[in-house]
């Protein structure tokens, strides 16, 4: 193996966790004291044996930790512990069986259900006995066994009483994750359901309505995607308990069917009814206030401010309320205490004043969202939702949904491919542009792959599909740039656990301020109370728990645009970072299949008859130089090549036209008695140029030569000087082939280094010294064969992936095309997002700062509290869309 520039440091050796809980010795043993020797437990029997949940009676010993000696079981300390212990069911292999004290009757077998549940974090038997414990105290379980060995939880129980969902959190509170194993048949087992959400219009609302709907009975999790509108459920619960919840919450969810879905056309903007209730709130509002300044009493202003507060504030005013029964507060509780406190104190316009301007401000937020989120749309738009069949020589326009593997489809000139298939007749020019991002149309002919979501551009083509609408590149494509946008970053982990603690802060501060200087300072109470309720409305987290989604969803868009599949936000900021990148050689820097790249006649042969006699020969061998050889020689006439006899590690020999022709290596030839001299320097220069060289003659002649190499991808240069000028520090090669080869081709390039005659495991380690080295590095492959080197680095980047599931599950981040340019565009890309995040993070806080301080002095009102919140939440929004544009 050959490396260049390596340190020779190893990261530190994994071992395996040694729990001390299994003897009093230092070193995790077994008690050698058989089990039937306890004095609680009965002789071993074949029903004692079997019966897993006491580990003390079974044939196993008990495991005992270090630092609490205490038997692994109660039942084995003596009656005592079970008679002093109301709530706990004994194990039934020492006492008969002894059900919690108060328990209900046993119920009936309709309603019993048994899940089984795997347990992470249990390391010790111990633990794993008390937490068995602990799971058959719950009301409704009629036996719970823990099984250390394979770390899984069965329990049976009564599902009247009990929901799989109380089970985990119930084991959550023993500080170990379960998660329910689906089994065939069982009705308990969760399904998953994805919800299309209107009206989430704020980072902070999504978050609360996660943690409202996941503490459901029945949800076994839920995620919202703030991004795409989407909510994805796993539920044992009933649909319409869920739809129930989230419209309390103040929203309308519709649960979307299996695959991809269509988007229904949106309704116009003033459609819809939010914004209605935003239209008439403000224009009752400028009534009121013409009125007011036409001086018109309290009797026919009071109403109007109160119809105008009640109809601007009543969705967030149901969502707020809902929340304070949970106990989650979000922006909607918060503007809603604004809003009553001001009408409590007599404040009628500024309560009024505040409830339109949050309404319209949600309005906005929502239409600049929705412009974001367009992206996702324009996909699910671009295959036709029909097309041209031909079933039993009938042509018929069908569905997507019902076209099947197998059909042939026709599709004219101009039209885009609703399916992913292989051409079956036709020449054309395809744009690809939708997968792969390539700007010029490619060339398709018969038995070639085409994509759903591509325009064919000339020429009529039959395509014989290959895939259902629902497995399409594009429909997969949908589904992980989705994915990506529902991922958190880390600047976005960060921002939300800031903003869990950051809200109820405020609300104490806020509350300390309204009645604490009225209390113990003798100061007037209405000030304070005003300046508390502006506090409270300044104070919204909204616009920086929107500031990094919000940049991630648009730089993801704009990548999937690109031909670039990023698969998280948390390699999208990683890439901004990157200071290394490795590349693999074979099929990455290179084409991966090699050519012909030089033919020198030296004697009676021109260089036609010397490929065309090398060709009838290697015409029989499965060798990818014999494919190069063939391939190079099909425009000429084909030879009949007899007797085809392959020498192994030398070459190949076959009779062409009567004559024994030889094709092979130097050795070869040197067995034939033939000097070589003749051909030394040329062989010498090629081999320098990274080439292979095989001979070709007959037993008395030698003819001429043949020179096949890998040859370098036409964009390789391009590429390593656009990421010089990216800044990247070092650029390295991996590759499996000789170190002559990988020493040429690094000098074409102008590499760093490069690392030859390496196996898998070797690329691994050589990832994980140059992480040591450099901090962040990335790692280029074919998606495939360099899964391991991918998976060791910070981020895999798998090239070529159209049309391959297994590089777009491996990579982190996908080129759909075999462009190397698009690195450099995604470091560009991840640098600017990261910009935009720093940028929207700072000025959300900036302004929250510099107006608690006007507040404090006086200089703020509630309705310009109001103004600056919203109008923080939309410029960030406004500027996260930056990065929808065009990037270079």
């Amino acid at each position: 193996m050959a490396f260049k520039k390596l340190s020779g440091n190893k990261p530190p050796k994994k071992t395996a966790c040694q729990s001390g809980c299994c003897s009093p010795a230092s070193e995790p043993s077994i008690d050698p004291k058989p089990a039937a020797t306890l004095d609680c437990c009965p002789p071993p029997s074949p029903a004692v044996a079997t019966e897993p949940g006491c580990s003390c009676c079974s044939e196993e010993p008990p495991v005992r930790p270090v630092a609490e000696p205490e038997p692994a079981c109660e039942c084995c300390t003596g009656a005592d512990a079970v008679s002093t212990t109301p709530a706990l069911a004994a194990c039934d292999c020492c006492t008969d069986t002894v059900h919690p004290v108060g328990a209900q009757t046993t119920p009936s077998k309709a309603s019993t259900l048994t899940s089984t549940f795997t347990v992470d974090g249990l390391d010790c038997a111990d633990c794993a006995a008390k937490l068995e414990k602990g799971i058959n105290k719950l009301t409704g379980v009629m036996e719970a066994n823990v099984n250390f060995a394979t770390a899984k939880l069965k329990v049976i129980y009564d599902q009247v009483a009990l929901q799989p969902a109380q089970i985990e959190k119930a084991v959550s509170s023993f500080g170990y994750q379960a998660a329910l194993i689906p089994a065939a048949g069982d009705p308990a087992s969760p399904q998953q359901s994805v919800f299309q959400i209107a009206g989430l219009d704020c980072g902070d609302c999504a978050a609360k309505l996660e943690k409202r709907v996941a503490a459901l009975a029945g949800v076994v999790s839920a995620k919202v995607n703030f991004a795409a509108g989407k909510m994805t459920i796993e539920h044992t619960t009933p649909v319409a308990d869920i739809l129930q919840a989230v419209k309390q919450a103040g929203y309308q969810a519709e649960r979307l069917p299996a695959g991809p879905r269509r988007p229904e056309a949106k309704a116009a903007w003033w459609a819809n009814r939010r914004t209605q209730a935003t239209l008439v709130s403000g224009v009752i509002l400028g009534l009121a206030t013409v009125l007011e300044w036409l001086s018109y009493g309290d009797t026919v202003l009071i109403p109007l401010y109160v119809a105008a507060a009640v109809i601007g504030g009543y969705n967030a005013a149901k969502s707020g309320l809902y929340g304070l029964r949970s106990l989650t507060f979000d922006m909607n509780f918060l503007m809603t205490v604004a809003v009553i406190g001001a009408a409590a104190i007599g404040e009628w316009s500024e309560g009024a004043t505040v409830a339109f301007l949050f309404s319209f401000g949600n309005t906005l937020q929502t239409y600049t969202m929705d412009k974001t989120r367009q992206s996702i749309r324009a996909l699910m738009e671009l295959a036709p939702p029909e097309a041209l069949v031909r079933r039993d020589g009938v042509e018929e326009k069908l569905p997507v949904e019902e076209i099947v593997i197998g059909d042939i489809i026709i599709v004219k000139p101009g039209e885009r491919i609703a399916m992913d298939g292989i051409v079956n007749s036709g020449l054309s020019a395809v744009n690809q542009a939708t997968i792969t991002g390539e700007s010029l149309p490619v060339e398709k002919a018969t038995g070639d792959t085409v994509y759903a979501g591509t325009v064919n551009e000339h020429g009529a083509l039959e395509i014989e599909v290959t895939q259902i609408a629902a497995n399409s590149t594009l429909a997969k494509i949908m589904h992980l740039v989705e994915e990506a946008q529902a991922q958190k970053a880390p600047s976005q982990q960060f921002v939300d656990i800031f903003a869990k603690y950051y809200t109820p802060a405020v609300l104490l501060v806020a509350a300390g301020i309204m009645v604490l200087p009225w209390l113990l300072f003798h100061q007037p109470f209405t000030p304070w109370f005003y300046k508390g309720l502006v506090l409270l409305v300044i104070s919204c987290p909204c616009a920086l728990v929107i500031s990094t989604p919000v940049s991630i969803v648009s730089a993801i868009g704009n990548s999937s645009r690109n031909g670039v599949l990023i698969k998280g936000g948390a390699y999208l900021e990683q890439m901004g970072g990157v200071q290394a990148i490795a590349f693999d050689k074979t099929g990455t820097l290179t084409h991966g299949r090699p050519v012909v790249t030089e033919i020198v006649p030296l004697a009676e042969k021109n260089q036609q008859e010397l490929l065309s006699l090398a060709a009838a020969v290697e015409k029989w061998s499965e060798h990818p130089l014999a494919v190069a050889i063939v391939e190079k020689a099909k425009p000429l006439p084909l030879q009949t090549a007899t007797k085809f006899k392959a020498l192994v590690g030398r070459g190949a020999q076959a009779d062409v036209n009567g004559q024994t022709v030889f094709v092979g290596n130097r050795r070869l030839f040197e067995e034939l008695g033939l000097s070589l001299k003749q051909t030394q320097a040329a062989m010498v220069q090629l081999e320098e140029q990274g080439k292979t060289v095989m001979l070709i003659g007959s037993a008395q002649t030698l003819w001429g030569l043949i020179a096949v190499a890998d040859t370098l991808r036409d964009n390789s240069k391009d590429a390593i000087r656009k990421l010089r000028q990216a800044g990247m520090k070092h650029i390295a090669m991996l590759t499996g082939d000789n170190s002559r080869v990988a020493s040429s081709i690094a000098k074409t390039l102008t590499l760093d280094a490069y690392y030859s005659d390496l196996l898998p495991q070797d690329k691994v380690a050589t990832v994980q010294r140059l992480t040591q080295e450099y901090g962040t590095v990335v790692m280029v492959g074919d998606g495939v064969n360099d899964a391991p080197a991918l998976a060791a680095a910070n981020v895999g980047v798998a090239m070529g992936v159209a049309g391959s599931d297994t590089a777009l599950e491996t990579a982190d981040i996908a080129l759909m095309a075999d462009d190397l340019g698009k690195l450099a565009y995604v470091i560009n890309l991840s640098r600017k997002t990261v910009a935009v995040i720093k940028q929207n993070i700072g000025f959300s806080v900036l302004i929250k700062i510099l107006f608690v301080i006007l507040t404090f002095f006086g200089y703020v009102d509630l309705w310009l509290a109001v103004l600056a919140d919203m109008g923080s939440s939309i410029l960030v929004t406004l500027n996260g869309m930056r990065l929808m544009q065009r990037i270079h």
